[in-house]
This record gives structure tokens, sequence and C-alpha cells, in this order.
């Protein structure tokens, strides 16, 4: 070969590595999912906040003010779900914190084919298989050929493997039992030695009680950067991913209730961890390099104590109480006893087999037991989801309701509370969430870093709309079942 080909052949290459590399998508170095539980949008300016963390988050990252959950129940293991995944539990399965799965009361995460890894012989193994679609994380793996890695971190076992899809290199949440952080054989068989070195290191730290204190803020977070470091997160040659979850903000909440001293200070001190953690991602991947985004699970009503200390309008309703109530009208006009047989949160399940004992009709017990429930003071609306359309409920609840129920797991009676209440106690101090209302649905949503513009949005938009938005900035395909649209601005 002569060299005149030669220099010809080496053009023709050289072109076609170049077409090759310009088609490949832009990308940052990490992506990091950001959950704060049971945190209200109007926190982001009620607290007056330090230099370096959420006053960063603010002045930096585009603001939506205005991120609606579209279903019911506002709840944990929902929220994780449907902030990863771009949908709700209608599609997700994800149904609740418990709901029911083959006959049986399980947690959203809970799988007894597994066993935990860590820990001691009361760490039981936990999986991400009840969530039936993929997530953010699921589809980074599918558009980098399996390259990205993705690592979920949390207190709670559900904030810390729903978000981080079906195939993470590491899963990892607070076991209260061992005082340490665990995972399960889903994932591995033995924690990695830069995790059982953190936990031998802390022990004292993890010995406290980290539901209540700001210190489970600071576990969280340092173990969070421990894996940036271990694992080398964003220096691949793929887009790697980081899920964390801070879930003693909605512990020490539903305790003490919202801007209680104990709750101010874990967000106090969230602020400054969150300032560590920016600097941290700042020197060691660049401000250009990874996208973060903040949000919320979820919100929380103000306890009954706070809002009747003001005049303000509240109350609570006990869904123990409500199902004996229902009951007892149900008896007397069926003659079966415990025709509704549990209540998980807002969603009662029917006792089909009762009504087969019984001979009795589905639809009619359905009725009768709606209409004894909102024969209480303390319930607005209470719907056979079946039916539902043959309620004369307003159309916005009739589609949160439809958007939250998934068949066989959820139960068969949705019930709506009077706006403003929640399950609880008036005894009580906490908070509580789960409704429709503004202060359980309407939660915060910045993104920051990597191709963001700093500004904000008061237009509505929706918790769905967080993975749809991520997915066409890293110009991925969305969760397959993904229903949001991406955020344009």
């Amino acid at each position: 070969m002569n060299m005149e080909r030669i220099k010809r052949l080496l053009v023709v290459v050289m072109a076609v590595v170049a077409m090759c590399a310009a088609a490949q998508p832009e990308r940052p170095k990490l992506v990091v999912g950001l959950v704060v539980d049971q945190m209200r949008w109007d926190y982001l300016y009620n607290y007056q906040w330090g230099e370096g963390g959420f006053k960063t988050l603010i002045t930096d990252g585009y603001r939506c003010n205005n991120t609606i959950i579209d279903y019911v129940p506002t709840v944990t293991a929902c929220g994780h779900a449907s902030i990863f995944s771009g949908t709700t539990p209608a599609f997700h399965g994800i149904a609740g914190n418990n709901f029911m799965l083959d006959g049986k009361n399980v947690t959203s995460v809970q799988d007894d084919t597994e066993r935990g890894v860590g820990g001691n012989d009361k760490t039981r193994g936990k999986s991400p298989r009840n969530l039936i679609t993929t997530n953010i994380a699921d589809q980074l793996l599918l558009a980098t050929d399996f390259k990205s890695r993705t690592v979920g971190i949390a207190l709670k076992d559900r904030a810390s493997i729903l978000p981080s899809g079906h195939h993470p290199i590491g899963a990892y949440w607070f076991d209260r039992d061992s005082k340490t952080f665990v995972t399960s054989t889903y994932y591995m068989d033995k924690l990695p030695k830069w995790v059982a070195d953190f936990n031998k290191k802390h022990q004292d730290e993890l010995s406290m009680d980290l539901s209540y204190l700001p210190m489970g803020t600071t576990m969280t977070f340092a173990l969070a950067e421990q894996a940036i470091i271990n694992e080398k997160l964003g220096q691949g040659e793929a887009t790697d991913m980081l899920t964390l979850s801070v879930s003693n903000t909605d512990m020490c909440a539903h305790t003490y209730g919202s801007h209680s001293p104990k709750v101010d200070a874990i967000y106090h001190q969230l602020d400054k961890e969150l300032a560590h953690f920016i600097q941290l991602l700042d020197e060691r991947i660049g401000r250009d390099n990874y996208l973060l985004f903040l949000t919320a699970d979820h919100g929380g009503t103000h306890s009954y104590p706070r809002m009747t200390e003001h005049g303000l309008p509240s109350g609570c309703l006990s869904n123990s109480a409500n199902v004996n109530a229902a009951n007892a009208e149900l008896e007397k006009q069926f003659g079966v006893s415990k025709l509704i047989k549990l209540s998980l949160g807002y969603t009662y399940y029917i006792n089909t087999e009762a009504l087969d004992s019984a001979n009795l009709d589905y639809e009619t017990v359905a009725r009768a037991a709606c209409k004894a429930l909102m024969k209480l003071d303390e319930i607005e609306w209470a719907v056979d989801v079946l039916n539902i359309d043959s309620y004369p409920v307003p159309t916005i609840l009739k589609e949160r309701i439809k958007l939250g129920y998934f068949p066989g797991r959820s139960g068969e009676i949705f019930v709506i509370p009077r706006t403003g209440f929640y399950s609880g106690s008036t005894n009580e101090a906490g908070s509580n969430h789960g409704t429709w209302s503004q202060s359980d649905s309407h939660i915060p949503l910045i993104f920051m870093g990597w191709h963001i513009t700093p500004g904000e949005t008061s237009r509505l938009t929706h918790m769905t709309d967080i993975a749809a938005t991520v997915c066409a900035m890293l110009h991925i395909q969305a969760p397959n079942g993904c229903i949001g649209t991406p955020i344009f601005e």
C-alpha cells in the first residue's frame, strides 16, 4: 500500500471516529437525586439558611415553585418510587408503605427470598422487586450499555432501595437493631470494606437515636460522601448516579411536629451538611459536570395542637375506629362481622372471603361501607375505587385516587378526610401526611449544576415530571411507565 492510499485511509478512519464521537450525546459525569422526607415546599422560604447549602441551591439552581403530587396516598414509599420512575402507584405498583401482596400485608421493599447483609440475625432481606417499572437509574444502565453505576443511601430501607433501581452497585440503609448500615443478598453477599469500615469508625454516632437527632442527617451524608470517594462515582466513562434520601426529617416530625425545636435542629444541620456536600461535588466532580436535583417524597400537615392553638381549622381521625364503626353498621345490615378486614392508611380492604362465604354482592356491600364511613364527621368522602365514577366526588380527587390505586395491592375503598384533617390523635404533637391537600402534595423541586440556568417558575409541574426532565436532559429514554412531561425551561 503506497503512502497516498495510507493517508486517504487515515483520513477516512479519522472522519468515522469524529462522526462516532459527535453521535454520542453530551451528559454529565454524575446525577444526584436528593430527597428530603416530609419536606414541605414552604420550608425553602420559612427557614433562615446559612451560606453554601439551601441558599446556594436557591440562588444557583432552577426552582419549580408549584410542583404537585397527583395521586394519593402521599406517603414515603410511593413518593420515592414515583420521583425516580416518573409515574404513579397505578403503574409502578408501590401502593403504599405497606400493602397487600398475595394475601399478605407486606412492606414496600419486603423480600423474604433474600437475607440481610451486615447487621445481625434480625436483619431481614429487602429488594426492589415490588417495583414493576424501570426508573432513571435503570434507564441510565440501558443507555450506557450497562456501564453506568448507581448507589442508593438513606436511613429508611425503602428510601434507599426504590430510587436506586433494580441493578445498582449498592443500596444501603440503617438497621435499628444492629445500629449499622446494611444491605441485602439481592445486591451482594458481603458489605464492601468501605461500608464495614464506616460502621466501625462511627459506631458511637450510629448508636444514637438517629431518628430524632441531627446526627442522623450527618451520618447519611457522611456515608454518601464515602460512596462517591470509594466507588469513584462520576469518574468513569459513563454517567453515574447517587440517590440520597434524608429520612429523619420525617421520623422526627411524626413524633414532635413540624417546626418543633427538634425538627428545626435537623433542618439547620441538613443545611450545613448540604453545604459541605455541594463543596465536595464542586471540588471532586465540578459544578458543570454534575446534575443535582432536590425534592421531597411528600409534604406534611401541621399538627392539630399547632393549628388549633392559633384558631386554624384542623382535626384528626382514627382509621381503626372508623373501621370498627363501619363494621358495626355493616353487621346490622348484612349479619356478617368484619366486612372491612383491614385499613392501611386511608385505603380500606373489603373482606372478600366473608362476602363469598355469605354469598353477598360486592358492590352492594362496598356502597354500604362507604355510606357508613361518610356518616363520620372526620370523613368527607369514602369511595369504592372499582366504581369510583358513580360517586359524586370532584374530578381532581377521582383522578388522584385512580392514579394511586394498584389492583390486588390497594384496598377497594379509599377515604378522603375533611380538608386539613389527618390520621392521628389530637393529643399527639406529631404531624402527618397521606392526603391530597396542598400541605401533603406541594413539594419543593430544584435543579442545579450541569446545563442549569438559575431561575424559577410558578407554573404547574408534577412529581412525575422529574424523571421525565432528567431523562430528557440526558438524552435517554424515560422510564417505561413514565407519564410525566419534561419541564422545558
